[in-house]
């Protein structure tokens, strides 16, 4: 079993930008305005410190989601997801909120845009992508970052990359129903080749910093267990974590998110004064960002051995502290520790399925793929789906007609 044997066949990002031009012309006889594309992303560190006002460091990849888009005359919006073989449509002067969920990305950009002020004509769009769904690469983030990139050149709307990124963050946060951060739009739009992205969610501050991986590479094995953030956990973990900050400002008025907690806030302070469970989600994003600074510094100077041992703690601190594993995750790193040739892995995402990251040698990467696969497939029943990544660039027009 290898990466390219164990999960579907998908078309390269060329073949994949060609076709949903030619899946636009077929179904509305006519050519798109426009083609853009915008990558998936992985995230090397900083889980759940994005809405928290800490660090990040994502990275845009080379999995894409591609949309070819015209403007129509009407208001009438006519949608087709060319990978679930399935269609849409609406108005858009009546956005709501869809049974079929994946409209639900495109209105809610298009309602963010409403909301700004700026009025919209009706649309014909079709999107494909080589995004594993629900694999925690953040398929959502990029298909809105299309969306809002597209209407930026389509309407000459003028906007600068930040502002399209907060559209789409708002876009899921009022309209998708997930109250996340600002992380996968960001990386998604902001992403550079070969480069991890150091992003203070506070600021927005941002530096490039080089992946030199050079004999290394970055897995991705995808537990094929399907999460669904939106009506559950997450914004139960965000709540948490809100909490824990309201009762550390009644003693420091100065802190307005953890960001701005310490380890001898959460230890002398909270423990004694809130839940456990608010202790321990608070403990876990404090420390995080701490691995995280820690992490930078590794890769600064090229140390990805110390790198990997902040991911292997990044995922105890996920699974025992912040409660967001699953038994499929944990045991894909499990079995990433014990073998010599993966420097550090976790479980990446939002969590509760997804997939895990590993930093892996490249000369031994299929036969650790076929021997975690293996065990895997002995313990859940199914094989884990095996992704090599390589780090690109962001949201972009491909094409105008």
């Amino acid at each position: 079993m290898t990466p390219s044997a164990n999960k579907p066949k998908v078309p390269n990002l060329l073949s994949l930008q060609r076709m949903v031009e030619q899946q636009f012309v077929e179904h509305f006889k006519t050519a798109p305005d426009f083609l853009v594309s915008s990558p998936g992303r992985i995230n090397l560190i900083g889980e759940h410190t994005d809405y928290n006002n800490g660090f990040v460091l994502p990275a845009a990849i080379d999995k894409q989601m591609n949309i070819a888009v015209s403007k129509r005359q009407d208001d009438e919006l006519h949608f087709v997801a060319a990978d679930f073989k399935d269609s849409y449509t609406g108005s858009v002067q009546k956005l709501a909120k869809s049974s079929k969920q994946w409209p639900d990305y495109i209105n809610g950009v298009l309602k963010e845009l409403q909301n700004k002020g700026y009025r919209l004509s009706g649309m014909n769009l079709v999107v494909n992508s080589n995004i594993p769904a629900g694999g925690g690469l953040s398929s959502s983030a990029a298909l809105e970052c299309c969306v809002v990139y597209a209407m930026n050149e389509i309407y000459g709307l003028g906007l600068s990359k930040l502002e399209m990124v907060k559209i789409a963050q708002s876009a899921e946060n009022n309209f998708v129903g997930l109250n996340c951060g600002i992380m996968d739009m960001f990386a998604s739009m902001f992403g550079k080749k070969d480069q991890a992205i150091l992003l203070d969610c506070r600021s927005l501050k941002y530096e490039y910093i080089p992946l030199e991986l050079h004999q290394y590479s970055i897995l991705l094995m995808d537990t094929r267990v399907k999460h669904s953030l939106a009506s559950g956990e997450y914004n139960v973990r965000r709540e948490q974590c809100e909490m824990g900050v309201r009762a550390l400002r009644k003693i420091y008025p100065q802190v307005l998110s953890l960001r701005d907690a310490n380890r001898a806030m959460i230890e002398y302070t909270l423990k004694d004064t809130v839940p456990d469970l608010v202790y321990t989600r608070c403990k876990y994003v404090v420390e995080e960002n701490l691995r995280l600074q820690v992490g930078c510094e590794a890769l600064r100077r090229n140390d990805l051995v110390a790198f990997g041992k902040k991911m292997f703690a990044s995922h105890i601190g996920l699974s025992k502290l912040y409660d967001v594993s699953c038994p499929e995750l944990d045991f894909l790193v499990e079995l990433a520790r014990e073998e010599h040739a993966i420097l550090g892995a976790r479980m990446m995402g939002g969590g509760f399925g997804g997939s895990t990251i590993n930093l892996i040698r490249k000369p031994f990467i299929n036969e650790v793929v076929e021997r975690m696969g293996k065990s895997y497939k002995n313990r859940f029943g199914q094989e884990p789906l095996a992704h090599i990544c390589n780090i690109s660039d962001g949201t972009q027009v491909t094409s105008a007609f």
